[in-house]
C-alpha cells in the first residue's frame, strides 16, 4: 500500500510514546503486537492518547466496551458495590451472582450458569463439560471448524482452526478436529466413535465475520440429536446483544427455536470489567457437580454488579435495536461503497455491530488499521486483509456517519493509487 499517511505525531507525543514502550520492553512480556498509540481516558465511543488527540473507537475494546468508555452507570455499579463487598469465594452465596445467571438464563431458556472470568475459561468449561458428558462411553473429542478461534489456553488452541495459532505449542492437547465451516456433510463425515460434542461460533470473528447459515445451524442441532452429541455454540465475541439478539444464533434463526446445549460469553457481559460464563442446557446442568469445576474470582459481587448493571442499560435504552439499526446503517453504506469501489473492497459482511470490512489482496488489514489510526478512527484487523468494526452498542448514528466518512476517504485515496 503506498503512503497515504496524515501528519506525524509531534515531538512531545512521541517522546511519551517512546518512553512508555521502554517501560513495555522492559517490563511486559513481548506477547502483543502493539500499535504505537498510548491511551489515556475515554468516554462513550471516543478515546483520547496522551497529547490530547480524539480518536472515535470502532474497535470498543474487540467487542468488549458494549456501553463505550467510562460510561456513568458502570462506574456508579463499581463504586456502590465495592463499598459493600468486592469478593469472598465460591463457597459461600451472594445475590447478585443468582440474579445475573437468572438474567443470562430468562434469555436463553432453562438451565445453569457457570461464572469466570473470560472467554477462554467459558471455553474450557465447556471442554470439561464434553469430557464428563461422554465418559462413561469413552467419548471425548469435540469436532469444531477451520478458520475458528475459541481462546488461547492449550486446549482452547487445540480447538481453534487457524494454524497460526497453534504454531509453537506442540503437542496440541488431544480430542479436537477441525472441518470446513458452513457444512453439514463434513461434519456429519468426521463424528467417530469417540466423538462427543460439536462446538462452532455462529458467527467467526477473528478470521473475518463470516456468518453460519441458518440451514447449518439446524443441520448441526439434527446431527447431534442423532448422535447424542452436544452442540456447543461459541458466543463470546458475537454475544451479548451486539448482533441484535443476546446470541448471534438468535439472531440467524429468528423464530426458530433452535436450542444448544452450552454457550459460551465473555466481552460485553462485562462492558470491560473481566467476565465470562457458560450456560448449560437445563438437561445437562449437573453434569459438572460440586468439586469438578470452580473460579477463585468466578462470579464475584463486583463483575456481577456490572453485568447487572448493563443489562439494564441495555435493556432500558433498547440497544439491541440500537445495533441492528445502526449495524444496518452502517451495512448499506458500506456495501454501496463496495459497489463503487471494488478495486479496493472486496466484501462487506456483518449483523448489527460486527462487521467486517474485506479489502482486495493487495491491502493488509493491519496495514489499512494503522492508517485509519492516523486518521483518528480504531478499528480491529481480521485475517490478512479484513478489518472489523465492533463498536459499542450505543453508537449514534452521527458518530457511525463520522466513522463512515473516514472510511470511506481511505477508499477513495486507495482507489486513486492503482
Amino acid at each position: 500500500m503506498k503512503e497515504v499517511l496524515s501528519a506525524p505525531p509531534s515531538a512531545i507525543v512521541q517522546s511519551e510514546t517512546k518512553r512508555t514502550r521502554e517501560l513495555f520492553d522492559r517490563f511486559v512480556v513481548p506477547s502483543y503486537s502493539r500499535f504505537d498509540l498510548v491511551f489515556e481516558r475515554g468516554e462513550g465511543s471516543y478515546v483520547w492518547d496522551i497529547d490530547g488527540k480524539r480518536y472515535l473507537d470502532l474497535a470498543g475494546g474487540i467487542a468488549v466496551c458494549s456501553l463505550g468508555h467510562a460510561h456513568s452507570e458502570i462506574t456508579k455499579a463499581l463504586t456502590d458495590q465495592s463499598e459493600k463487598l468486592i469478593h469472598v469465594s465460591n463457597l459461600y452465596y451472594t445475590e447478585a451472582q443468582g440474579r445475573l445467571a437468572k438474567r443470562i438464563v430468562e434469555r436463553i431458556a432453562p438451565g445453569r450458569v457457570f461464572f469466570c472470568n473470560s472467554g477462554a475459561e467459558a471455553n474450557e468449561g465447556l471442554f470439561k463439560l464434553t469430557r464428563k458428558f461422554g465418559q462413561e462411553q469413552d467419548r471425548y473429542e469435540i469436532i469444531t471448524t477451520t478458520d475458528s478461534f475459541h481462546g488461547r489456553t492449550l486446549a482452547g488452541i487445540a480447538a481453534t482452526g487457524q494454524e497460526k495459532i497453534k504454531k509453537g505449542f506442540a503437542p496440541e492437547v488431544a480430542g479436537f478436529s477441525q472441518v470446513p465451516f458452513n457444512d453439514v456433510e463434513a461434519m456429519r463425515r468426521a463424528i467417530t466413535k469417540s466423538t462427543a460434542a460439536i462446538l462452532v461460533e455462529p458467527v467467526q470473528g477473528e478470521s473475518g465475520i463470516t456468518i453460519a447459515m441458518p440451514e447449518y445451524l439446524m443441520g448441526l442441532r439434527k446431527l447431534c440429536d442423532e448422535h447424542n452429541l452436544l452442540l456447543l455454540f461459541d458466543e463470546v465475541q458475537a454475544g451479548h446483544f451486539r448482533t441484535g439478539e443476546f446470541q448471534s444464533w438468535q439472531r440467524i434463526l429468528g423464530n426458530n427455536k433452535l436450542l444448544p446445549d452450552g454457550v459460551s460469553m465473555a466481552k460485553s457481559l462485562g462492558g470491560g470489567f473481566p467476565i465470562g460464563a457458560f450456560w448449560v442446557r437445563e438437561k445437562f446442568a449437573n453434569i459438572l457437580s460440586a468439586g469438578s469445576h470452580a473460579s477463585t474470582f468466578g462470579g464475584t459481587p463486583l463483575a456481577c454488579a456490572v453485568a447487572l448493571r448493563i443489562f439494564e442499560v441495555i435493556e432500558r435504552e433498547n440497544l439491541a435495536a440500537n445495533a441492528r439499526e445502526t449495524g444496518d446503517f452502517i451495512l448499506g453504506r458500506l456495501k454501496k461503497l463496495q459497489g463503487k469501489f471494488p478495486n479496493v473492497l472486496k466484501a462487506v459482511r456483518g449483523l448489527g455491530l460486527m462487521i467486517g470490512i474485506e479489502f482486495q489482496p493487495a491491502f493488509k488489514a493491519i496495514d489499512l488499521v494503522k492508517e485509519l489510526n492516523n486518521r483518528a478512527v480504531l478499528t480491529v484487523p481480521a485475517g490478512l486483509s479484513v478489518i472489523r468494526l465492533l463498536p459499542a452498542l450505543n453508537l449514534s448514528r452521527s458518530e457511525a456517519e463520522e466513522g463512515l466518512q473516514i472510511i470511506e476517504k481511505l477508499v477513495v485515496d486507495l482507489s486513486n493509487q492503482k
